[in-house]
């Protein structure tokens, strides 16, 4: 393994050290409270160009900011936007997944795939499952071994095609859902710092990561073809190998279920589009300016993906006898949120750090001040956003939680890049392909061993370096790939998605505010 091998064992022991996200969120309030103080002391200020305001360092142990700590506390935590976001849609999401929906719709989409394109199609479905959180590693990777192993393929390599997919390709997708709520729904108080009344949009993405999946999904079907398979060699199944393929064909209970979700999904969205397209449409805002008519719209979109797992999960299960009244609804909802009360507590520390960065002016300053200094190097908008793709692939090496990372990094990139003329959707963008392509080569996933334990099922002895080296070419090429269709967004100025454009007008924003204040 040399060297390889080396940078390996170094990044497993490193993140191993790393406390739990939550100590590392109270780590950061403990050191943003000595730097205010600090800042404060040497009277530390900068001018913000949008509004023309002097902004100056205020201590988080001034009188003011400790009362609105303490006193607003409950406020600081229900008003992190991420928090309703994400606790809305799996709300849905749970009975969806509780019901079986997911799991029964993911075999479907990849039992009966041709032979022939049994890669392409499994990395598909993979990349489509994120919406399903945890059940795309734990239903599809190991059902992708097996598949492949049915067709006389090595099952290693469809574990490492539906890892690819699932975790590499994390936030590839055709369409927005809960991870876009969350990550969009951190942006939205960092930008915030410069334009006091932006909204995120769940849908600021969404071309993005449409685009994610054109490029994904071609690239880990030539990686486990060309790659991945040969390296792996011939596979002679063992007497004990998982082979029995009739543990994941559907039942006729099942079918009927995907049925009436089908039914049930084409129901939520032809009544989405008709509040969005019918005369006096709800989601319509007709008298506003033409580029916030469909702002309405893209604001219900969060509550549109909780009705329609909703609704999808509860006619699956229905019908598929998975649901037998409502009591065993009320009890899916009730076990969706109790997942998420790891969350609900990183949340806590999280939106109090964001809060208190706010509070101290520091996010601002540093923004203005590194905004500067980026203007002076003379580095092209492409080149910063490819950058910001290395910082956050390589700080997912010893950093899992998607939230935790952006939670830390916005306050600062979303700023300063909107003062350089670039959105804080496009900035979010750079961040989630830096974020999805490590995820696969990390030992510090939390599925990594997993999906470790998958592989070993079907080849005994197969180590963590079997799966590192497995799967280091899926994340080398997803990185270039990724990087290369970032600067080309930004250099040709592509649009992001739900209206939203890679560039933020500094000037249009002054005005604004210019407006607003006039007497």
């Amino acid at each position: 393994m040399g060297i390889g091998n080396g940078i390996l064992t170094f990044v497993e022991k490193a993140g191993n050290r790393l406390p739990d996200p939550v100590f590392i969120f109270v780590w950061l309030i403990g050191a943003l409270v000595v730097g205010s103080v600090a800042a404060a002391a040497y009277n530390l200020s900068a001018i913000n160009p949008v509004d023309g305001q002097t902004v100056v360092a205020q201590s988080l142990l001034s009188s003011e900011n400790l009362r609105r700590l303490f006193v607003d506390m409950p406020r600081t935590l229900t008003g992190f936007a991420p928090l309703g976001y994400v606790l809305v849609v799996m709300l849905g999401a749970g009975v969806a997944e509780r019901t079986g929906l997911f799991s029964a719709a993911m075999r479907a989409g990849i039992r009966d795939a041709p032979k022939a394109f049994l890669t392409p199609i499994v990395v598909f479905v993979g990349i489509v499952s994120n919406h399903a959180a945890d059940a795309g590693y734990v239903v599809l990777v190991p059902l992708a071994g097996l598949i492949f192993a049915a067709a006389g393929r090595h099952p290693v390599a469809g574990i490492a095609a539906g890892f690819a997919a699932v975790s590499g390709g994390f936030s590839a997708n055709l369409f927005p859902g809960h991870l876009d709520a969350l990550l969009l729904g951190i942006t939205e108080p960092a930008a915030r710092l410069i334009q006091p009344d932006w909204t995120a949009n769940i849908a600021g993405n969404l071309y993005f990561i449409i685009g994610m999946t054109v490029v994904f999904v071609p690239l880990a079907w030539f990686v486990t073809d060309k790659i991945v398979e040969p390296r792996l060699g011939r596979w002679t199944p063992s007497a004990d190998a998982p082979i029995q393929l009739s543990e994941s064909a559907l039942t006729g209970a099942e079918k009927r279920g995907l049925f009436w979700a089908g039914l049930a999904t084409a129901l939520v969205i032809g009544a989405w589009a008709a509040m969005t397209l019918l005369p006096d449409a709800a989601l319509i805002n007709a008298e506003g300016p033409a580029d916030e008519r469909l702002n309405p719209f893209y604001n219900s979109l969060v509550a549109g993906f909780f009705v329609l797992f909703l609704a999808a999960g509860v006619a699956y299960g229905a019908a598929a006898g998975t649901l037998k009244n409502h009591r065993e609804l009320v009890r899916m909802m009730t076990e969706s949120m109790a997942v998420m009360a790891p969350y609900i507590v990183l949340a806590f520390v999280a939106a109090h750090f964001v809060a208190m960065f706010n509070w101290s002016n520091l996010g601002v300053i540093t923004a203005i001040t590194g905004a500067e200094q980026l203007k002076a190097s003379g580095l092209e908008s492409w080149q910063l956003l490819v950058a910001i793709v290395l910082l956050a692939a390589t700080v997912n090496l010893l950093v899992g939680s998607a939230s935790a990372k952006w939670a830390a990094m916005a306050p600062v990139l979303v700023p300063m890049l909107m003062l350089l003329g670039i959105s804080p959707e496009m900035t979010t963008a750079a961040f989630r392909m830096g974020d999805s392509v490590t995820n696969i080569i990390t030992p510090l996933m939390v599925y990594f061993p997993l999906i470790l334990g998958f592989c070993q099922r079907w080849v005994p002895g197969f180590g963590i370096g079997n799966l590192m080296a497995t799967m280091l070419p899926y994340s080398f090429f997803f990185l270039i790939g990724g990087l290369i269709m970032t600067g080309a967004w930004v250099y040709f100025g592509l649009p992001l998605g739900g209206g939203e454009v890679v560039t933020y007008d500094l000037q249009q924003a002054r005005q604004a505010v210019e407006a607003t204040t006039a007497p």
